[in-house]
């Protein structure tokens, strides 16, 4: 997968912005331990995977180097989106020596990071596998990484709910209180955005109902127990798509599979990853 492959609105412009801006708080004025090593020597780097994981990051390690050393090489070993194994070697990295070392911690930083995300997306896509259930990540994204976890969610094989504020409506309980109620924030919501998306959070089967009757595209059901969900099924069946959220794990999961729902959100996606561990090796033979 590139960036060219998803919708994910200005993800080129950000994966500029957010290396400029981890380059500068690493980098800051120069890299004062690069500079043991003569300006001119070259050598020739291994990154290393020490665990199983779904790679992702490509691009920001592309743009971590071009920003830095438009020289150096970058050679690819694995794809965003790849399942690789412990020991692999995901890239490798040929030139300036200083180069490679002074962005090292940076480009191994967004892969660490994004890779653990497509890893845990890939561990719950898998728990869907075999029926229509669409898993969407969350707005509980990493600040200023929200388009590059979003990215790295569909390397690992979910969706995306919305990008931000921006692009549909989700209307929750203090929305709903500040508009005056379900019907009232539904009619706005078509008034101020005509065609977009239209999602209402609900906690009771008669604010399910009230949703429904407002119109809305999609109604998520917030905590709601197996019996309520199954009673919200069958009230909203061609009339709303149902999105279940709240307390989602892998194990809820698990037994929400079954269901005949259309979408299940997690924010475990993008807040509960765990960063895979990566190693970079300078070859000791190749420097001159």
């Amino acid at each position: 997968m590139t960036p060219a492959d998803t919708s994910i609105p200005n993800l080129a412009a950000d994966i500029q912005r957010s290396v400029r801006a981890a380059l500068a708080e690493d980098v800051g004025d120069g890299d004062i331990t690069a500079q043991l090593i003569p300006a001119d020597r070259t050598a020739r780097a291994r990154v290393i995977t020490r665990e199983d994981c779904v790679f992702c990051g490509r691009p920001w390690v592309e743009e971590v180097f071009r920003q830095l050393d438009p020289d150096l090489d970058v050679i690819w070993h694995v794809e965003d989106g790849q399942q690789v194994a412990a020991g692999s070697v995901l890239f490798e990295l040929d030139g300036n020596a200083r180069s490679i070392l002074t962005g090292e911690r940076c480009a191994l930083n967004f892969v660490q990071t994004l890779s653990g995300t497509a890893t845990t997306a890939a561990s719950y896509a898998a728990l869907a596998a075999g029926t229509e259930i669409r898993i969407l990540d969350t707005r509980k994204t990493i600040p200023g990484l929200r388009t590059a976890q979003k990215y790295a969610v569909l390397c690992g094989g979910c969706d995306n709910h919305r990008i931000g504020l921006f692009d549909a409506f989700l209307i929750k309980e203090n929305h709903i209180a500040a508009a005056g109620g379900i019907h009232n924030a539904v009619a706005q919501a078509h008034q101020i955005k005509p065609g977009a998306l239209v999602e209402v959070e609900v906690e009771s089967i008669e604010e399910l109902e009230q949703a429904l009757d407002a119109g809305a595209d999609v109604i998520m059901l917030d905590e709601f127990t197996d019996e309520m969900t199954a009673q919200a099924l069958s009230l909203a069946k061609g009339r709303a798509k149902i999105e279940i959220s709240g307390s989602v794990n892998e194990t809820r999961l698990q037994q929400l599979a079954g269901l005949d729902v259309d979408y299940i959100s997690s924010g475990s996606l993008t807040k509960h990853l765990r960063a895979i561990d990566l190693s970079l090796r300078l070859d000791s033979d190749s420097t001159a």
